[in-house]
């Protein structure tokens, strides 16, 4: 797995092909071409009582060419970054911002495997860079700006973070921009696999994330809030704003109609926070409700850790 930056500066999570699979998938390659060498061959000897040796040389030159060369750059080209091999076992070459390739991707591509990686080196050049390379680039990967990914790979379910009501107004005023990716895709995972942890497991690791996260939002988890509710309100505050971000440059934003009343985009009263209403499973076994003989206070606390948020605990 390996993260490729867009340049609209979107993380993408994307499977690298491993050695072996891209192996068979140049083994199958290597069966056409011979193919095609044969063929262009068996009609040059045809032709060859009309022409002299020294003009059969040159045709047999330009067919050994078209093959190495030729194949792997129409290929890749016309399907934007597929040969045959590539199709039956699932890959394609990509630029390392995850865009399709090029003409000129696959030309840097086909003539460094014919001259550096595969027949000039018998395939050497290829495997040591492969090895070297933290992303299994051959030496045309690292010289055109690519890399070998995965189409096909398992789909792996699972649910989507989703903005707690109660919590929307709160995410909306968070400074997101120092979230590291890593981290947060550590607590996207988190609340995916949730409902598949131990209680106190789901917790122990929810708190460890929660922390981590505030050391770089500046807001700890409010009076009252499971931590993997505010792991879910940043998560998804951070997905919208993504998501909002690629719209933007893609839509024009609707003009506000003439005379519309402000009281019409105020947002409606979000209700009360119920366990019955959790997005991501039943609460954890451990999470203990407020005893309900607890008296109700006339003044909010004075401390730092009042709760701001208008989240209402479980009653």
């Amino acid at each position: 797995m390996a993260d490729l930056v867009t340049g609209e500066a979107v993380v993408l999570e994307l499977r690298l092909a491993k050695l072996p699979s891209r192996a068979l998938a140049f083994a199958i390659d290597v069966i056409v071409q011979f193919g095609l060498l044969i063929g262009l061959s068996f009609l040059l000897q045809l032709a060859s009582p009309a022409l002299d040796e020294a003009l059969a040389t040159a045709f047999l030159l330009v067919a050994i060419v078209l093959t190495l060369i030729g194949y792997p750059l129409v290929m890749e080209t016309a399907t934007r970054g597929r040969s045959l091999g590539k199709l039956v076992f699932g890959l394609r070459v990509v630029r390392d911002d995850g865009g399709p390739i090029h003409f000129r991707h696959a030309l840097m591509r086909a003539l460094a495997g014919a001259f550096a990686d595969f027949w000039l080196t018998g395939g050497a050049g290829a495997i040591l860079s492969s090895l070297l390379s933290q992303r299994g680039k051959r030496l045309g990967d690292l010289w055109a700006g690519t890399v070998v990914i995965r189409e096909r790979v398992p789909v792996q379910g699972g649910p989507v973070a989703q903005m707690p009501p109660q919590l929307a107004a709160w995410a909306a005023g968070l400074e997101l921009s120092q979230l590291p990716d890593d981290l947060a895709l550590a607590a996207r995972q988190y609340l995916a696999r949730r409902p598949l942890l131990a209680p106190d497991v789901s917790e122990s690791m929810a708190q460890r994330l929660a922390e981590d996260v505030a050391r770089y939002i500046g807001r700890g988890v409010p009076v009252g809030v499971p931590a993997w509710v505010y792991l879910a309100a940043v998560v998804a505050e951070r997905r919208n704003r993504e998501m909002a971000k690629l719209m933007s440059r893609r839509q024009v934003p609707p003009a506000e109609p003439v005379g519309q009343p402000a009281a019409a985009h105020a947002p409606a009263a979000q209700p009360a926070w119920r366990p019955s209403e959790d997005p991501f499973g039943p609460l954890p076994t451990d999470y203990a409700e407020p005893p309900a003989t607890e008296p109700a206070r006339a003044e909010p606390r004075a401390d730092s850790t009042r709760n701001t948020t208008g989240f209402v605990p479980p009653a």
